[in-house]
Parts: C-alpha cells; sequence; structure tokens
C-alpha cells in the first residue's frame, strides 16, 4: 500500500507539474520570482546539496532567521539549506555556501542526495520531501510543530494524507501541548513539546539606530491595506504628539516603491515630511518609509508604540515577540491566527478592529508594556541531531 501510494503522489505531482509548466515559464520573467521559479521548478542553476550533512528546510524570511541558534549549535561544515521564498533565501545565504531553493516534489527524484538527517520547519508538509529524505538514509524532524485553530480543520479533511506524510517522520517538535494533541491525531509519534523556537532566541540589533526626541510609532510588517490604515491614524495621533514620527516598515520589498508613493501624496496633503531610510538612515522626517530588509528589529529597539501588520487584513499576523523583547507597546489587529501560540506567551498586546485603530492610538497612555511571558527549550533537537553526526 506504502509503494503504491508513493506512486500515484509522484504521478499526480507530476501531472500537476507538467500542466503548470507554461504559467511557471510566464511568472519566471517576473521580477519577484526570478530567481526562486527558475531555480525550484526548472533547476536553473540549482545543483543538489552535497551528501551527509544536516539539512534544514524553513520557508520564509522569520523561519530562517529562527532556526539560527540550532545553526550555531551544529558545524558549519554539517550545515545544508534549503528555502521556497527569496527573502528566505538571502537569510540561509549566510549561514552555509551549501544553500538551495528546494525544487518542486517530482524534482526531488533525481536532485536530492542521502543526508545524515533532515529538520523542516513548522508546516511544510510536503510528502515526497519526508518520504525520499529518509529512504535515503536522513532522520527526519519536524520542528516548532503547529496546528491553528483555522488550519485544524482543514487538515482533518484530509487526515489521509498527513498519515502517510507522517509515517516518514521520524521525531516531532510541537509548540504546544494543544498542537501535540492535534498532531498526534493526523498520525505524529514521538512528539515532544519544546515550545516556539522563534521565542527562544530572538534577533537582537545589529545597529544602534538614532532615536527621535518624540514618541516613535512603528507600522511594522505591513501589507496592502494596513499602510493607509496606520497614517490615517497616525495623522490623529500627531495632532496630540507634534514630534511623533512615524516608521512603516512593508513586509515585502516589491511593495516598497508602491508604498513610497502612498507616503509622498500623504505627506502633500496633509503638510508633514517624509523620507526614505535607504537614502537617508537619519531619522529627521515626520513619516519615514523603513525600505531596507533587516532593519525591523532595530527600529523596534527605538520604538515607543508598535502596530504590528498582518492582522488588520485577514494574512494571520506576524511576529509579536521580536518587539516584546524591548518592552514595546503593541497594537495588533484580531487577524493573528497563524501567531496565536506567540499572541499567547506575550502580555500586555491591544488587540482592535481596523476601525478602531485611531482611537486606541490616542489612547497611548493606556497601553502597557508588552512582555515575553515564556520561551522554548531546543536541547533535546541538538541532542537529536548531534546523535547522528
Amino acid at each position: 500500500m506504502e509503494k503504491f501510494f508513493f506512486f500515484l503522489y509522484s504521478l499526480f505531482s507530476f501531472l500537476i507539474y507538467i500542466a503548470a509548466l507554461p504559467f511557471l515559464a510566464l511568472f519566471s520573467f517576473k521580477a519577484k520570482y526570478k530567481d526562486s521559479l527558475p531555480a525550484r521548478f526548472f533547476l536553473w542553476k540549482n545543483k543538489p546539496l552535497k551528501s551527509d550533512g544536516i539539512w534544514f528546510h524553513s520557508c520564509s524570511f522569520g523561519e530562517a532567521k529562527a532556526i539560527k541558534p540550532l545553526v550555531d549549535a551544529l558545524p558549519q561544515e554539517a550545515l545544508r539549506m534549503s528555502t521556497t521564498t527569496h527573502t528566505g533565501f538571502k537569510v540561509i545565504g549566510e549561514y552555509t555556501e551549501e544553500s538551495r531553493y528546494l525544487p518542486f516534489e517530482p524534482l526531488l527524484l533525481g536532485w536530492l542526495k542521502p543526508q545524515k538527517a533532515l529538520v523542516v520547519m513548522e508546516a511544510e508538509f510536503w510528502y515526497l520531501l519526508f518520504a525520499l529524505a529518509q529512504s535515503r538514509g536522513a532522520k527526519t524532524l519536524l520542528i516548532n510543530a503547529r496546528m491553528s485553530d483555522r488550519s485544524f480543520p482543514k487538515y482533518e479533511k484530509i487526515g489521509w494524507l498527513y498519515k502517510q506524510i507522517f509515517k516518514h517522520i521520524d521525531e516531532v517538535y510541537a509548540q504546544t501541548e494543544l498542537d501535540k494533541e492535534r498532531l498526534e491525531l493526523l498520525g505524529a509519534k514521538n512528539v515532544l513539546v519544546t515550545g516556539n523556537i522563534k521565542l527562544g532566541h530572538l534577533p537582537g540589533v545589529t545597529k544602534e539606530v538614532k532615536k527621535p526626541s518624540g514618541l516613535v510609532v512603528c507600522g511594522a510588517s505591513t501589507h496592502e491595506g494596513e499602510e493607509a490604515l496606520i497614517l490615517k491614524a497616525f495623522v490623529a495621533f500627531k495632532k496630540e504628539h507634534e514630534e511623533a514620527v512615524l516608521l512603516l516598515v512593508p513586509r515585502h520589498p516589491e511593495r516598497f516603491d508602491k508604498v513610497a508613493k502612498m507616503m509622498e501624496n500623504f505627506a502633500e496633503t496633509h503638510h508633514c515630511t517624509m523620507q526614505r531610510y535607504s537614502q537617508n538612515d537619519v531619522l529627521n522626517s515626520d513619516i519615514v518609509l523603513v525600505d531596507t530588509l533587516g532593519e525591523l528589529v532595530n527600529i523596534y529597539a527605538i520604538s515607543d508604540i508598535v502596530i504590528l501588520g498582518g492582522a488588520f487584513e485577514p494574512i494571520g499576523g506576524h511576529n509579536a515577540a521580536e518587539a516584546a523583547q524591548f518592552g514595546c507597546r503593541i497594537i495588533s489587529g484580531k487577524h493573528y491566527f497563524n501567531q496565536k501560540d506567540i499572541f499567547d506567551a506575550i502580555e500586555g498586546i491591544a488587540v482592535v478592529e481596523a476601525s478602531n485603530l485611531s482611537r486606541r492610538l490616542l489612547q497611548y497612555g493606556l497601553l502597557k508594556p508588552t512582555e515575553i511571558k515564556n520561551k522554548s527549550d531546543i536541547t533535546a533537537i541538538v541532542e537529536s541531531l548531534k546523535s547522528v553526526l
């Protein structure tokens, strides 16, 4: 049955790949995908990773950053890395030259080399990735595993697929007891609760940014529709706090220019000054577009109030712990369903409806400095990986 499923799944994924080829070729010319799509779907400049290493796969920028404590605990020559996003690739490239974009599943059949271990972050449930890695000798680990209230019912509906996937995962390290229970219902075995890795080793300040004299409001990791909302709220806030400064940090670099135009129009309409951080990192304007990757934590360190994006629109939220480590007062929208575990571990976050953002910001004095209640312990994961070296 298992071999039959492997054959059917491989055939199905290959047929999907063939059907999608014309669209993939077209999208490969877009600036956003010019590196990742050719590498992932055509193996362009994407040779296999060296054999016999510890292979980490993490999808996003945040996940790639979160594995750093594990990376630091292992010999550099043993490291192998993969990701699926452009921002994630920039991070893993700092860990080792053995960094690649993860090929689409059917291409793994000829690409994947034997490794000592495969470590996958959170919810990257690729059947062929785990099955092939395990069959070629790797110990397979799923770390920081989670099952949100929103996603679990969807996973349950196709539980037969996840039962097959978990057959090829040797160890699972879950964020919470509830995650453990849900993962076991889907077929996971050897599940240990280690807490959220993203709370275990938070990124620190890489350079000192001089804080303006007034209150600093940071609109962090914002998405489409959220910048306009924050700018509107800031107008009312600045009437009461004349020296206040707004720093806007869009989540995706490809939106920097679009947000810049929006902010320029806003500045002209409301008679305030505006600058781009990439052109001048001295914060001497009323509103600043932070259009440089890797600066968000440095900005958090000088922020009095953080309006955390990704939750005023139904995106799922972003990691509040990076700001909470500095005791920032945090305001979030209600759509933080992908970050519920992190939000539960932090005291003081104000969650509001988008329509109430202006009023909540004006109540600045009632906001509480945030505090992280608990972190995580990666000792068991490190020991498991060192056992195969």
